[in-house]
């Protein structure tokens, strides 16, 4: 008696990991669309601002913002103070203006690539912050640029270097 030839499969073990590849990439692009729209965290985002109106360097750094993605509500008020106090941002950290996006704290001339890497991350921090308004960063372009830190911070006020620009 003759075996019966063998039967030959459709596709390899190597085509079926690149199909299974595929649907994973696949979903998380669905995912990160619906999540974010058009692929970008930073065009799903409103920041609201919260600022003085004769504070020239905020509405630039609003204008940053912009230009980078964000949607950019602001609040003028005569007082931020309260502001951060009421987000729990520490004294050391204060700057002129104090932003809140989706859930998280803003202090200051945080660039924006920074705050799309922040809430990628998902960190379980209170927001980041840039103490000061020191030359060269977002809002900041007219003065001479100097190095400086973008810190996270926690609610209870420890902070870490989060990036060095």
């Amino acid at each position: 008696m003759t075996e019966a030839p063998r039967a030959t499969p459709l596709l390899s073990r190597r085509h079926w990991m690149g199909i299974a590849a595929g649907g994973v990439a696949t979903f998380a692009a669905v995912f990160a669309y619906r999540r974010f729209g058009r692929g970008s965290v930073a065009e799903a985002v409103l920041v609201t601002l919260h600022t003085r109106k004769d504070c020239p360097c905020c509405h630039k750094w609003a204008t940053h913002l912009e230009a980078n993605g964000f949607r950019v509500q602001t609040m003028i008020m005569p007082d931020v103070m309260p502001v951060k106090q009421r987000l729990g941002v520490p004294a050391e950290l204060h700057s002129c203006h104090t932003a809140e996006m989706e859930g998280y704290v803003v202090e200051g001339h945080v660039p924006a690539n920074l705050m799309t890497r922040f809430l990628t991350e998902r960190s379980n921090e209170r927001g980041l912050a840039v103490p000061g308004m020191p030359g060269g960063s977002p809002g900041m372009e007219s003065d001479a640029k100097v190095p400086y830190d973008v810190l996270a911070f926690r609610a209870d006020g420890t902070t870490r270097v989060y990036a060095h620009v």
